[in-house]
C-alpha cells in the first residue's frame, strides 16, 4: 500500500511528503483499513486527510462466519457505491447534513482508495459510545436533512435499495430464520416500504457510531457503503435502534419521531413547495414499525441472540405480523 498511497495523497492534496501515516481501523471482514495521512507542504493550511483503503481479502474472514460467495460480492458492490456516492452525490450535501469532502477516488487492481476530508482536523473529532438527548436530537436532524436534499431522486450508480440488511440482498439470512411467521411475511414488508410513493436516499448504515460529533453541537456521518434508494424511516428505525435500550425506546420513540417529522417537514417545504409534506409523514409514520421489523427479520437470521432483539422489537413484530397475517 505504501507506494501507492503516497503517490495518490500527494498528487491530490499538493502536499510535498507525508509526515507519518497513523492507522485508524481495519475495515469489516479484514477488507483494508482507514489511515490518517499527516502532511508536510499542503496549501491551505490542510494538515490531514483520511484515507479509505480497500483490497480484497484472499480468504474470508467474516466475525460471525457468513463468508459466502455472495456476501463477497455485496462488500465489493458496497465500495463501488461508496465511490460513486462520493463522485457523484456527496457535493450536495449542505453544513445540515455534513460528510466530509472527497479529494480523491483511485482505483489500481482490485484495491481502491478514497481520499477524504479528516474531519476530526474539521472539528469534529468526537464520538458517542452512547447517546445523550442532544446527539439523538442531532442525528436525526442530519437524517431530515438528508432525505429532504435526496428527495424523490434516481440513486443512479448507489444501491437500488439502500441500507444492508435489505431482503434481495440477505438469502441466506432468511434461509437460516427460524420465524415461521416472519419469513412468510418478509416479502410483503420488504414490499410496503417499497411501494411508499415518498422515496428518497438512504444512509443506510445510520448508526451511532457512524456519526461524528463537534463540541458546538454540530454533526457529520461517515461510512457510506449502503447509500441506496428507499423511504427514509428505515434509516429513523435503524439510528434509534442503534441508541437506545429496549426501555428506552417503549419511552421515547414518540418524542423522537415527532423531532425527525418536525425538521423533516421543514427541510422538504425548503427545498420543493410543492411536496405533500403531511402525506409524506403519514406513510412514513406508518411505516416506522414495518422498517423496525425488516430489521428485526434480518438480525433473527443473522445474529440470533443480538442485543436489539428485545421486547420493544418484538411487540412491534408481532404488531406489524398481525397486519400480514
Amino acid at each position: 500500500m505504501g507506494h501507492s498511497l503516497e503517490k495518490i495523497v500527494l498528487r491530490a492534496t499538493g502536499a510535498t511528503a507525508l509526515a507519518a501515516v497513523e492507522p485508524l481501523q481495519s475495515l469489516w471482514s479484514g477488507y483494508g483499513q482507514i489511515v490518517r495521512c499527516h502532511l508536510e507542504g499542503a496549501p491551505d493550511q490542510l494538515r490531514s486527510v483520511v484515507v479509505k483503503h480497500v483490497r480484497w481479502p484472499t480468504t474470508g474472514s467474516h466475525p460471525r462466519g457468513w463468508n459466502t460467495d455472495h456476501s463477497h460480492a455485496r462488500k465489493v458492490r458496497s465500495y463501488e457505491v461508496e465511490t460513486a456516492w462520493y463522485g457523484r452525490y456527496a457535493q450536495h450535501c449542505n453544513g445540515d447534513c455534513r460528510v466530509p469532502a472527497c479529494l480523491a477516488l483511485e482505483t489500481l487492481g482490485d484495491e481502491v482508495f478514497m481520499v477524504l476530508e479528516d474531519l476530526d482536523a474539521s472539528g469534529f473529532h468526537l464520538r458517542r459510545e452512547s447517546a445523550r438527548d442532544e446527539d439523538l436530537a442531532a442525528g436525526l436532524t442530519w437524517l431530515a436533512h438528508f432525505h429532504a436534499t435526496f428527495m424523490q431522486q434516481s440513486p443512479m450508480g448507489l444501491w437500488e435499495t439502500g441500507t444492508y440488511w435489505h431482503l434481495a440482498t440477505r438469502p441466506d439470512e432468511l434461509v437460516q430464520l427460524d420465524d415461521v411467521a416472519l419469513k412468510a411475511a418478509a416479502p410483503e414488508l420488504d414490499q410496503a416500504l417499497a411501494a411508499s410513493p415518498y422515496q428518497t436516499f438512504v444512509h443506510g448504515d445510520a448508526k451511532l457510531a457512524n456519526f461524528c460529533f463537534g463540541i458546538d453541537g454540530g454533526i457529520a456521518a461517515v461510512d457510506f457503503q449502503y447509500v441506496g434508494g428507499g423511504c427514509g424511516i428505515k434509516d429513523v428505525a435503524y439510528f434509534i435502534g442503534s441508541c437506545l435500550s429496549e426501555d428506552e425506546c417503549e419511552s421515547e420513540d414518540a418524542a423522537l419521531l415527532d423531532t425527525y417529522f418536525d425538521t423533516l417537514r421543514e427541510a422538504v417545504a425548503q427545498r420543493d413547495g410543492t411536496l405533500d409534506v403531511a402525506r409524506l409523514e403519514e406513510s412514513w409514520r406508518s411505516l416506522y414499525p414495518v422498517a423496525w421489523t425488516d430489521f428485526y427479520r434480518f438480525l433473527r437470521g443473522w445474529s440470533p441472540g443480538h442485543w436489539k432483539i428485545h421486547r420493544y422489537s418484538e411487540r412491534l413484530a408481532r404488531e406489524v405480523l398481525a397486519r400480514y397475517s
